[in-house]
């Protein structure tokens, strides 16, 4: 599968876009051989399965200019990347508390020339700045993350959401989500993207 798939769901990206895109192969394969930050089995479907997994937060939220977006335990850099290119204009922070997946993740932002990507290899506790969103790839159960991110929100919301947690998710979230005690709002991904892999995949939004 190829970076091609990205244009049938978003095929307004410039060529510049799609040319870093079609890059994310190349340079996932290479540092994956170094450093596993992908399962060996999905590497063939990088771009269904982790590029497009990504994005599914973009159906859901058009970042803005000068937004910033805090990546909570970001790994190779998903959802964090495939999301710095399709919003170069917004400042994305990519944290994960294993350096070498940062190392990956660095070297990924600076091989595809991203000036709105900083990569840190912290915990997400340990950070101090605050952002209009939190996003992230399934790290843990909601009523573990959100006590890492409460507390890291701007006051002022510019977005069509007040700003929160934008969490990819899969499968039955129901008892997750109650046993978190948050109120949340769930976006099916299958709604916008038609390959089987998206069927239970969810981002679920929660107000900061």
């Amino acid at each position: 599968m190829t970076s091609d798939i990205l244009l049938k769901y978003f095929p307004d990206i410039t060529a510049h876009q799609q040319a870093q895109f079609a890059q994310l192969q190349q340079l996932y394969t290479f540092w994956n051989s170094q450093i596993n930050v992908i399962s060996r089995k999905d590497i063939d479907l990088l771009y269904e399965r982790h590029v497009l997994h990504s994005l599914g937060i973009a159906k859901v939220m058009t970042f803005l200019p000068g937004e910033n977006v805090l990546d909570v335990g970001t790994g190779g850099g998903f959802p964090g990347i495939p999301l710095a290119i399709l919003f170069p204009e917004t400042n994305f922070h990519l944290v994960d508390s294993i350096g070498k997946k940062i190392k990956v993740v660095a070297e990924v932002a600076t091989a595809l020339g991203l000036k709105n990507v900083r990569a840190t290899n912290a915990r997400a506790e340990d950070i101090k700045e605050q952002f209009n969103f939190v996003i992230s790839r399934a790290v843990t159960q909601l009523k573990d993350f959100y006590p890492w991110v409460k507390g890291k929100f701007k006051k002022q919301s510019v977005n069509k959401f007040p700003n929160g947690i934008l969490y990819l998710k899969g499968g039955d979230l129901t008892q997750e989500i109650a046993d978190a005690g948050l109120t949340v709002q769930q976006f099916y991904l299958r709604d916008y993207f038609e390959e089987e892999f998206f069927e239970t995949k969810q981002v679920i939004y929660i107000k900061g």
